[in-house]
């Protein structure tokens, strides 16, 4: 039997202390802690943050613990039970790992919780305590675990069937809002953690046509007996992380409800796409799952060309079932897709890498992007999710309706998720092939290809135009059609305090041929200092000209010439043409 203990110890510190048991150990007993979680696709050293790791024997007898690497450790030992006792520093406001301060406390058990190997599989329970400190006597506790006593959301003793269970509860402990709701008969917790306004009634009615529409796609029941939505509502953050029966999230204040009753904004569509998002992963890839991830192994990098199918789809899915719950209009979905388009279409790096290439190398390309991501990359979220999109439209359309996208994910629950088999590289594409009985190489040859999917013509099929125009500048996502600017400068900046720092640089544009780079401060343009305004001041120029440019490089003032240019139509507009043909795709 494995027993853990852990207590936000000091809070001020921001350290948890932890205390794991082990009965019946090896002569020599190895212990880790996983080098990534599930869902997050980078190598993060979780072990780092492990301190005064010590080990003793069930007399009180120090054992003699040795490190093998930088997240495993040997214990020495001939004694009936051992304990090992460690502190973790928790200071990593994320979604991720841990994160421990006076006003809340917030772990996924893989960055506090050592595995000890060869018993994995046995039975874990974990005994969570409260701050030992007066001004925290009122903190509760939010996790998805099975509990073993206490009320809901106190602390105290829980249980997982096994490690990987264990680790894939996150919890949530502090001054949290709380609300709850119905699901198909499964309890829903909404945990708000962080200074809010939001209007707890109108989260529950959102989310519950939203849960409700997902479990009947995939049929009842659902697979979890009850779930948990815990969000750190912050000035500004975004994020989310999948679990197999809650999600931990992260976003704005300005992204909540404020009423009851007020239109659904830009803003809180976003945040209800990202429930949306990580809820649909309870089913694509919590469960349907490639094979690789069966079991996980949270040592060292895991490769799959797998990822466009589960990130890709759900990336799909999540505004898509936004608006099938009847939670966003029409247009705005199509404003939302038109929005996906613009990510895609703006990346040079879609005629570099593929999509089973982005999804192999998501470990070190996408998880660890640098300035130059942009031209070097292809997010698999947004061009798996076109790709998703151009399966659901041939589906429809080869079919008359009688198949979409939904049935290939309703196969892959019932015949891999529901017999504990892990997908292959050829699966889905096999499905399909059984749904429109033809061969279908050429529909997935866009996986492996760095060719524009054509969705323009499938689209027009389904009543709707697609179009390209220009930018109207760093705040036009793409969407509703707007006149965008007729002169390119090519380059992401932010405000600097003798003008703007540039971000990133598009090759082939024209701040790329005028020599700039990331990292420049650029103070002059035609002998006048820039602002934020040099976008929209850009426009007055004629094709043509060329103005001087002044920016420092480190210390070193560097000058170039900026050739007029005309901006590329990169940003895509969707709007509904014939209503009487768009129902066969987005018709309720």
């Amino acid at each position: 039997m494995i027993h853990y203990q852990i207590i936000p110890l000091d809070p001020k510190a921001h350290l948890f202390a932890v205390t794991m048991t082990l009965r019946q150990p090896k002569s020599v007993q190895v212990f880790s802690l996983p080098a990534w979680l599930p869902g997050s696709y980078m190598v993060r050293d979780f072990a780092k943050n492990i301190i005064e790791l010590k080990a003793q024997d069930k007399q009180g007898q120090p054992l003699k613990l040795t490190q093998l690497d930088k997240q495993t450790w040997s214990v020495d030992n001939s004694s009936l039970e051992i304990t090992l006792t460690y502190q973790v520093y928790a200071w990593d406001l994320s979604v991720r790992t841990a994160h421990l301060d006076m006003t809340h406390g917030f772990f996924n058990g893989s960055s506090v919780f050592l595995a000890a190997h060869g018993v994995e599989d046995s039975p874990h329970t974990i005994t969570i305590l409260p701050p030992t400190e007066s001004s925290l006597s009122d903190w509760r506790l939010a996790t998805s675990m099975t509990r073993l006593n206490g009320d809901d959301f106190a602390f105290g003793q829980f249980s997982a069937e096994s490690y990987d269970e264990l680790i894939d509860h996150p919890v949530e402990m502090g001054l949290f809002s709380l609300a709850s709701f119905d699901a198909c008969g499964v309890q829903h917790d909404i945990v708000l953690n962080g200074r809010h306004r939001a209007c707890m009634p109108r989260l529950c009615q959102d989310l519950k046509a939203i849960c409700e529409y997902q479990i009947n796609l995939f049929g009842t029941p659902a697979p979890f007996k009850r779930y948990l939505f815990m969000t750190t509502v912050l000035d500004n953050g975004f994020g989310g992380l999948e679990h197999r029966a809650s999600t931990a999230l992260m976003c704005s204040r300005k992204d909540l409800p404020l009423t009851l009753d007020a239109p659904i904004n830009n803003d809180y569509r976003t945040y209800l796409s990202l429930c949306s998002h990580e809820y649909f992963h309870s089913w694509n890839v919590k469960r349907i799952k490639p094979d690789c991830f069966l079991p996980y192994k949270l040592d060292a990098e895991t490769y799959t060309p797998q990822l466009w199918a589960y990130e890709g789809i759900t990336s799909y899915y999540d505004d898509f079932l936004t608006y099938r719950a009847g939670r966003v209009s029409q247009q705005d979905y199509l404003d939302m897709l038109s929005e996906t388009f613009t990510r895609v279409y703006r990346s040079q790096g879609r005629f570099k890498q593929t999509i089973k290439d982005a999804s192999f190398n998501a470990w070190t390309k996408f998880y660890k992007q640098d300035e130059n991501a942009q031209n070097a990359i292809i997010s698999y979220y947004t061009k798996g999710a076109l790709f998703a999109l151009y399966l659901d439209l041939i589906l429809r359309s080869e079919t008359q309706g009688k198949s979409s996208l939904d049935d290939v994910m309703r196969i892959l629950w019932q015949e891999y998720a529901l017999q504990n088999k892990g997908t292959t590289d050829q699966c889905h594409q096999a499905i399909v092939e059984r749904l429109l009985n033809r061969d279908c190489h050429a529909i997935f040859a866009y996986l492996d290809n760095t060719d524009d999917i054509p969705l323009a013509p499938l689209l027009a099929e389904f009543g709707v135009d697609f179009t390209l125009r220009a930018s109207q500048g760093s705040q036009d996502v793409g969407g509703t059609q707007h006149k965008g600017y007729k002169i390119a400068f090519g380059a992401k900046t932010q405000t600097a305090p003798m003008g703007l720092k540039i971000i990133s640089v598009t090759q082939g544009s024209p701040a790329h041929f005028a020599g700039l780079s990331a990292g420049d401060n650029l103070i002059a343009a035609d002998n006048l200092q820039v602002n934020a305004q040099f976008e929209a001041q850009l426009q007055h120029y004629s094709l043509g000209e060329a103005i001087n440019l002044h920016w420092f490089r480190r210390d070193e003032l560097m000058t170039g010439e900026l050739v007029i240019t005309a901006a590329p139509k990169d940003t895509v507009a969707l709007l509904v043409r014939d209503d009487s043909k768009i129902a066969a795709w987005l018709g309720r």
